[in-house]
């Protein structure tokens, strides 16, 4: 013997159902790179290279990093400016010609790491 549910408690139900999945979500605010300079795989004018990075939400300077990775794979953490824009990192470095791979770390305002890499090449005068 099956056992049906009435009309009326099923479009009760139906209607609680669609009014979950139409219910606003949190918004999240994991910080994504939108933007960066050199931008991914450019080429930039050495010696001295101007980095800024900008995300689409707030970030926490003191607890972000920027490590440049060298031609020779050696490692460099670039000091950041704390005293920035909310949404970029920015600093600078004075580079020889040659592939290097800048790896960002950011803490955005919702409490989550991000991170990624841009490749880069310096080309000299």
């Amino acid at each position: 013997m099956t056992r049906s549910i009435p009309a009326g408690p099923k479009a009760l139900l139906a209607v609680l159902f669609l009014g979950l999945l139409a219910a606003p979500l949190p918004a999240a605010a994991h910080a994504i790179l939108m933007e960066s300079v050199p931008a991914i795989n450019a080429t930039a004018k050495g010696p001295n290279v101007a980095f800024d990075l900008r995300f689409n939400s707030r970030i926490d300077h003191k607890r972000s990093r920027l490590t440049l990775t060298m031609p020779d794979q050696s490692q460099q953490v670039l000091p950041i400016d704390v005293d920035g824009p909310d949404d970029r990192l920015d600093t600078k470095a004075t580079l020889p010609p040659g592939a290097y791979s800048l790896r960002w770390q950011v803490l955005a305002v919702d409490g989550h790491i991000t991170r990624g890499d841009v490749p880069f090449t310096v080309e000299g005068n």
